[in-house]
């Protein structure tokens, strides 16, 4: 047997010291909580040092479970708020309509937006959550971009996009895979829309990275070779590269005064100051196209392919959709594209839309930070605690949706849900602002496929994963059959 020496014992005594230096640290702290008051702190469970309890928050998702985490604990320590860690902060969930509407109300007076330390590398924007006057007026200006007055304009140029595309990818094919479909046909649709690419080709290289940003979005906020993260950011340098080129190239073409420019979003950024009369540079208005582009392409994507799969498995549902939309057809001059006159016709086919977002939402939820102390529900909440509102409190609980597991489009009739339970896009001053975006390509996308086609599931019994946003497993194979028009 070697003798181990007393210079490698102290090394491997100081190695083992600071391998469990954070369980020692997280111990004293979990200790000198439970010194104090710990009524007055919501309950909970912090999980591993560092990572908390982010491994199980981002396995359930993957396992088709996502809402288990946040029912477990709202059984377990309470139905209005508990305590976690996740991405490595101190996390408090508000639950329910009254969790909502607390923090919708209280934007940028006691709490504000923050994101995961993933996405604040990936997209340095989505960490400018400032509370200044100007920086609130900034966004507002952009957000005009996303208003119905500004959107009505496109839902033309909307209607030929997912014409081509059906014709290019769903025509004369018996089966196609509508998820990864439903992704190409969202990210074409916002490199058109938001900043006129309209080279296929050039946007198909341009999706290749785009791809693995999105991998790693969601992922613990280590950047090492090798991980999602390093690899996403890599990504995402090479993507604001890319459009601070094409910034540049608009912003000669605006200053030339010529005749083409295209009246797209990025033209509305480059001409939008702040109260200052300040403009973004190039790099500052590319990383917020990114963020345009991650925000327009995956609430469409998610919302079309589950739309899909519920009128592949309820055919009455399916039907009525088709009347609606074969009846729209039938009033318009044959070519004509759709119109706002048109898309406000579309009732039934919205409250389907709505309900497929209820039961597989675009976006699990969304996150804030406390900017100072407070009290919520008789629980002290501390200034820099991050806070989390998750659309499993309320989307799927019987009390405010009875039955809901069961598809129902009539819960959106009359005046609809209760205020505060139906949040797909969030509330409050950081409402997404794309939730009228959504609303039209959504329905312009139904439109043109329930008139040309109807389906059938290849796999019945297809699990929904969450990985990070909400997917059916095996990508949605579907059966196609040609409809006369």
């Amino acid at each position: 047997m070697e003798v181990i020496s007393f210079s490698m014992l102290i090394i491997l005594l100081f190695a083992l010291f600071l391998i469990s230096l954070p369980l020692l640290l997280f111990l004293i702290q979990n200790k000198s909580h439970s010194s104090k008051n710990t009524t007055m702190f919501p309950h909970g469970n912090m999980g591993w040092p560092i990572i908390g309890e982010t491994l199980e928050f981002l396995k359930l998702g993957r396992k088709g479970i996502p809402e288990k985490f946040i029912n477990d604990r709202m059984q377990k320590f309470s139905s209005k708020v508990f305590k976690t860690s996740l991405f490595g902060e101190t996390m408090v969930v508000l639950c329910g309509p009254e969790g909502n509407k607390f923090l919708f109300s209280n934007e940028n007076t006691l709490v504000k937006g923050w994101v995961p330390g993933s996405i604040r590398k990936i997209i340095p924007s989505a960490g400018n959550v400032s509370t200044n006057e100007g920086a609130i007026k900034m966004r507002k200006k952009l957000q005009t971009s996303f208003k119905l007055e500004t959107l009505q304009k496109f839902i033309g140029k909307m209607d030929l996009a997912a014409k081509e595309h059906l014709t290019t990818h769903w025509d004369n094919k018996k089966e196609v895979l509508v998820f990864p479909l439903a992704k190409n046909y969202g990210f074409s649709l916002v490199c058109q829309l938001f900043m006129s690419l309209d080279d296929h080709v050039e946007a198909a290289k341009f999706y290749d990275h785009f791809a693995v940003l999105l991998a790693g979005l969601i992922s613990i906020p280590i950047d090492l070779p090798g991980t999602s993260l390093h690899k996403a950011i890599g990504a995402s340098n090479i993507l604001r590269k890319y459009i601070a080129e094409i910034v540049r190239q608009r912003k000669l073409d605006i200053a030339e005064r010529v005749e083409s420019v295209p009246q797209d979003i990025l033209s509305h950024m480059l001409l939008t100051s702040d109260e200052n009369g300040q403009f973004l540079n190039d790099m500052e208005i590319a990383d917020r196209i990114v963020g345009l582009l991650v925000a327009g392409h995956d609430t469409v994507s998610a919302a079309i392919t589950f739309i899909v799969k519920y009128l592949a498995e309820l055919p009455h549902i399916y039907e009525e959709v088709q009347n609606e939309q074969r009846e729209i057809l039938r009033s318009k001059p044959k070519g004509e594209l759709l119109n706002w006159e048109d898309i406000s016709r579309m009732k039934y086919s919205w409250n389907v839309a709505r309900e497929a977002m209820r039961l597989a939402s675009p976006a699990q939820g969304f996150f804030r930070e406390a900017i100072t102390n407070f009290t919520y529900a008789g629980f002290s909440i501390q200034k820099g605690w991050k806070i989390y509102w998750s659309t499993y409190s309320t989307h799927k609980d019987p009390n405010y949706f009875p039955n809901p597991e069961t598809f129902d489009p009539s819960r959106f009739e009359g005046n609809g849900p209760a205020p505060y339970t139906y949040i797909p896009f969030g509330g409050g001053p950081h409402m997404c602002p794309g939730n009228v975006y959504a609303r039209l390509v959504i329905l312009v996308f139904m439109h043109n496929v329930v008139t040309r086609f109807k389906w059938e599931k290849i796999f019945a019994d297809e699990r929904i994963i969450i990985d990070p946003l909400p997917k059916p497993a095996k990508g949605l194979p579907i059966r196609l059959q040609p409809q006369c028009t």
